[in-house]
């Protein structure tokens, strides 16, 4: 029985901290997003020369990569919370 209890209480600690960690993620992507439409604003700006172009763009390009990574990462953990199977993730 008490095998069982410390099992369902490390389960609800999983699943807390993975909950935590969806939120904290999806406001990580909102503000990267408001990021990239703050570049993209600039981009239109007739007055940049093509190296400042070029350097928005390789910005662009990196926030993108960013939120795809981080979007992938969301998905897995509410994945993991959706199927009943949250695990305290450790990073070393």
């Amino acid at each position: 029985m008490r095998q069982s209890q410390a099992e369902t209480r490390r389960q609800n600690v999983a699943k807390r901290s993975m909950a935590k960690e969806a939120k904290q993620l999806t406001g990580l992507i909102a503000g990267l997003r408001k990021s990239l439409e703050g570049i993209q604003k600039q981009r239109a700006d007739t007055k940049l020369s093509g190296a400042e172009i070029g350097l928005l763009d390789e910005r662009r390009n990196n926030l993108l990569l960013t939120i795809a990574a981080l979007d992938d990462r969301l998905s897995a953990v509410q994945g993991l919370i959706d199927l009943g199977r949250p695990h305290i993730i450790r990073v070393h």
